[in-house]
């Protein structure tokens, strides 16, 4: 790949949203119980009665970031094919045994450890039935982890390791990873095509051919995918690529601390552009991150109101 073609590609996962129940336990699980940091609490720009929050590294970093809508009384969402199967987080492979423990402690529903792709797994889920999981990287421990009590920092969760994505057939989504994404296919293995890009954290996806029905949104449900794009000029590029293939974008959204743009890939599944900028300390320390509620300009006359809609954390 030429040097101006990389700059116009992504390296890897941004973010995932997805949909979560009441919002103070889904706070507690990701913050307490997984040790994640709360780097934003703002609101669904477009449901401002609902929170949107950002759990992610110290700094939230793409790659990191994992976000919900949490609606109180959410029904459970159905899996099918079209959808994000399992969000992977990786950590230090060392720290596979003590988050096993940790599990029990705590009751987690989780299964495994298993190997995929070399590696040790441990698929969990969270209180609203995500399905998640542990992968063990050989030299995690030498990246950056945020410490919360309870879990030794040498443990701790780094960012994201894959996202798997189940899908009718894996061409067409395949033939976005690489010709729009610029990720590669590196390996195959009991059903599943892994494809990866450059970045450090949240480089891979990886595809499963799925023969179930349609997808049902809910408590449970990962809403979207986000990839990166370093500037607005390689989003730009990317939603060329994309309307050279059929596939048009949005126009572009400002999120406050990326900009987005969305499409919903061959397989069904919705993928987000966002920008690297400006990031989460747009509007608040780095330092205090995630702890006032922050409202995008349009909304802060409303402020009031939506203070008093919004359930306490």
């Amino acid at each position: 790949m030429s040097r101006s073609t990389s700059e116009t590609t992504s390296t890897g996962l941004h973010h995932v949203t997805a949909i979560s129940g009441e919002a103070r336990r889904n706070r507690d699980f990701y913050t307490r119980v997984l040790g994640l940091r709360l780097v934003k609490k703002t609101v669904n720009f477009d449901d401002p009665g609902t929170y949107h929050l950002y759990f992610g590294d110290a700094a939230g970093s793409p790659g990191t970031i994992l976000t919900f809508f949490p609606w109180a009384n959410a029904a459970p969402g159905r899996a099918g094919a079209g959808e994000t199967g399992e969000t992977a987080l990786r950590v230090p492979k060392a720290a596979i045994g003590s988050w096993l423990a940790r599990f029990v402690q705590v009751s987690v529903d989780h299964e495994g450890p298993t190997t995929r792709f070399g590696r040790p797994v441990v698929t969990f889920r969270d209180p609203d039935g995500m399905r998640l999981a542990l992968v063990g990287v050989e030299g995690a421990e030498d990246e950056p982890a945020w410490a919360v009590e309870g879990i030794d920092p040498a443990h701790a969760i780094r960012g994201f390791e894959s996202v798997t994505l189940e899908v009718g057939a894996i061409a067409g989504t395949a033939a976005v990873l690489t010709e729009v994404f610029g990720l590669r296919e590196t390996a195959r293995e009991a059903g599943r095509v892994r494809f990866e890009g450059t970045a450090r954290l949240g480089a891979a996806v990886e595809l499963v051919e799925s023969a179930a029905g349609r997808p049902r949104l809910g408590a449970g449900s990962v809403h979207h995918v986000a990839f990166r794009a370093a500037s607005d000029a390689a989003q730009a590029a990317m939603a060329d690529r994309l309307a050279a293939m059929g596939l048009p974008a949005t126009e572009q959204k400002d999120r406050n601390y990326f900009r987005s743009i969305y499409f919903r890939e061959p397989g069904g599944v919705l993928f987000e552009i966002a920008t690297d900028e400006p990031g989460f300390a747009a509007d608040e320390p780095a330092e205090s991150l995630g702890e006032a509620l922050k409202l995008p300009a349009f909304l802060e006359p409303q402020r009031a109101r939506i203070e008093s809609v919004l359930p306490p954390l």
